[in-house]
């Protein structure tokens, strides 16, 4: 008789991510628009994914996958904004409200820039994220939200009005450590990897987003996959930050984002979001 050597913590939990990879774009669409922010929205779905794996740990059975991980993704990023003071309101729908409600999406919704979605209370954000520019049923929207369809419709009046608003605000911050970005990015154009890593403090903390978490002397190791690739590096603003954009050679627009952090004139922390490409898809930036 031949006994299967059960899979490792490891080998879970990349067939778990097989698994999620054809929603995990969508959730972040959700999360980033919850949040006005696609780095904030990634950490958001990281949390959601790693609750999800744990839950099914200890679950015999694997739940509807798609409307469970939206759901929990749904309260994650609540408890996200309330933790960080982000305006949240419940909804207590209007009969004239659900009286003027229509199915119908305005393509303009689907179109509008994450800061815009900021300018709604977030039950109002989410039931127009959920059913506008992700397409969910009324039904389904309600599921996730932990609510009822007529609240899901007041929400939608309320939200479409307010996000096509001509007069609605946007977001915008300042960048910081623009020379140190420069100095890191001019470097690693100049494929000077000694001079690179020369950067790099002894306790630098590396984050490849959604792959491996390094630290220390490991970090070094890194920039190797780098001096085999042709990719330039371009100080953009994202959001509130500026951060660097990795542009593959021969391509116009950047393939993701990697956020560098300093302290004392040396890298402290690196982000590099490579391996979560559908970030790229969905960030408003500008050439810093």
């Amino acid at each position: 008789m031949v006994t299967q050597t059960p899979p490792s913590l490891s080998d879970a939990r990349e067939q778990f991510l097989a698994i999620v990879e054809g929603v995990r774009p969508e959730l972040h669409r959700y999360c980033a628009r919850l949040t006005g922010s696609v780095i904030e929205g990634e950490d958001i779905v990281q949390d959601t994914l790693a609750k999800a794996f744990y839950a099914l740990s200890l679950s015999p059975e694997v739940p509807p996958l798609r409307p469970w991980l939206f759901r929990i993704a749904h309260n994650a990023a609540i408890d996200f904004l309330k933790s960080h003071g982000r305006k949240y309101v419940d909804l207590h729908p209007a009969i004239d409200e659900v009286a003027a409600f229509d199915d119908r999406a305005d393509p303009a919704i689907v179109r509008a820039a994450l800061a815009r979605f900021l300018s709604l209370p977030v039950t109002q954000r989410s039931a127009v994220i959920l059913k506008d520019v992700l397409g969910h049923s009324l039904d389904e929207t309600a599921e996730t939200m932990g609510t009822t369809v007529m609240a899901v419709k007041a929400a939608l009046v309320r939200g479409r009005k307010k996000l096509l608003d001509p007069e609605a605000g946007s977001a915008d911050g300042a960048g910081l450590a623009r020379s140190e970005l420069e100095r890191y990015a001019a470097l690693f154009n100049a494929r000077d990897w000694d001079g690179v890593r020369a950067l790099v403090s002894d306790d630098c903390k590396l984050d490849l987003v959604s792959k491996s978490q390094r630290r220390g002397k490991a970090v070094g190791m890194y920039f190797g996959r780098y001096e085999k690739e042709d990719v330039a590096l371009r100080i953009v603003r994202l959001e509130e930050q500026l951060a660097l954009a990795a542009y593959v050679a021969g391509a116009d627009e950047p393939a993701y984002f990697i956020l560098v952090a300093f302290e004392g004139g040396r890298v402290e922390s690196i982000r590099d979001f490579r391996y979560v490409p559908y970030i790229a898809a969905e960030a408003v930036f500008e050439i810093a």
